[in-house]
């Protein structure tokens, strides 16, 4: 049997799917008519609508099949979502890949499979639209382009989770979004025992940028506020837009001595936005460290980087009114609060 690779963009993958907040969650109308009516169009024993979690696969909507998910290291899914196109096994016991396989050799004794991979805005590969026989099959072009079809409907249904965990002005995770994904990867976080880092971001002085230059110049401020927390964090970070001038990141395996390189990258980064010419940016920063044992509390967590983040701007404040006249440094963040 042969265990599909990672793709190169798992933690990014993960992420898109966790932001979802469709994992884990009850059977749908929506997602169960496309398996049915696939299940029917085709004429197979079983559809799936499937998941590709970190160790699993998870069937959002199963036609035919009782079980709710079923090891990755096994899944056809798994391979599918490592390609662009229809994966299809004709005969998996002809397919030196599965032959072995425990679903091939076992319930439901699969010899028939078509997968075509859902995709998410991003274009991450979220899992696929699969239909499974007990008999070696062949599907014609115009069976799969019908596939192509009821994927991006299952696709469709799918964002709109996105959308409603999405901040449109500036493409980062909103409030419902972060904590839904900040709570999965802190899950993670305690599986592994690794430590993470909660920061709270609230921009200084905002409301003069609205009042003097307009909504639209505040609106670019927070868009390229967002940009550049992107950029000086990693790809496996957590970027989220909280409301207002409010953001958040989650910084994984990284404990609260470790952040300052990373907030660096984004005072630098928030500099050069100042050198170009744009609406300056100042802000405060308060942060809160995660163990990897302690149970996950994402609202506790977010009220305590809240509080160090105000404390921080209060200190921020004192300081300026002793300074005669010297002008506050914009744009720079503080040692992390612990």
């Amino acid at each position: 049997m042969e265990v599909a690779a990672i793709p190169v963009n798992e933690n990014k993958r993960l992420q898109t799917l966790y932001s979802l907040r469709v994992l884990d969650t009850a059977p749908e109308e929506r997602f169960d008519r496309l398996t049915r009516l696939a299940k029917r169009l085709f004429d197979v024993p079983t559809v799936l609508i499937s998941l590709i979690d970190v160790n699993r696969q998870w069937f959002k909507s199963r036609a035919g099949l009782d079980a709710a998910e079923t090891p990755r290291n096994i899944s056809f899914c798994a391979h599918a979502i490592l390609g662009d196109d229809l994966f299809l096994v004709p005969d998996a016991l002809d397919d030196p890949r599965f032959a072995d396989n425990p679903l091939v050799v076992g319930a439901p004794f699969i010899r028939f499979y078509a997968g075509q991979p859902l995709r998410a805005t991003d274009g991450a590969k979220l899992g696929t639209l699969c239909l499974i026989d007990q008999r070696p099959r062949r599907l014609v072009e115009e069976d799969i382009a019908l596939l192509k079809d009821l994927a991006t409907m299952a696709e469709q249904e799918l964002m709109a989770f996105h959308l409603a965990t999405t901040d449109e002005l500036t493409g980062v995770c909103n409030r419902r979004g972060f904590e839904t994904l900040a709570r999965h990867a802190l899950g993670v976080c305690r599986r592994r025992g690794q430590p993470a880092t909660l920061i709270f971001f609230d921009l200084n002085d905002f409301k003069p940028i609205n009042d003097e230059l307009g909504h639209a110049a505040g609106d670019e401020v927070l868009r390229r506020f967002a940009g550049a927390m992107r950029e000086a964090l990693r790809e496996s970070d957590i970027v989220g837009r909280l409301g207002g001038d409010e953001f958040a990141a989650l910084l994984i395996d990284t404990p609260p001595q470790a952040t300052q390189t990373a907030l660096d990258r984004l005072r630098s980064l928030v500099n050069h936005n100042l050198e170009a010419g744009a609406a300056a940016i100042g802000f405060s920063a308060g942060q809160v460290g995660y163990d990897g044992r302690a149970p996950v509390d994402m609202v506790g967590m977010l009220a305590q980087a809240d509080l160090a983040m105000y404390a921080e701007k209060r200190a921020m404040k004192q300081a300026r009114s002793g300074m005669a006249a010297a002008p506050a440094e914009r744009g720079s963040i503080h040692p992390p609060l612990r």
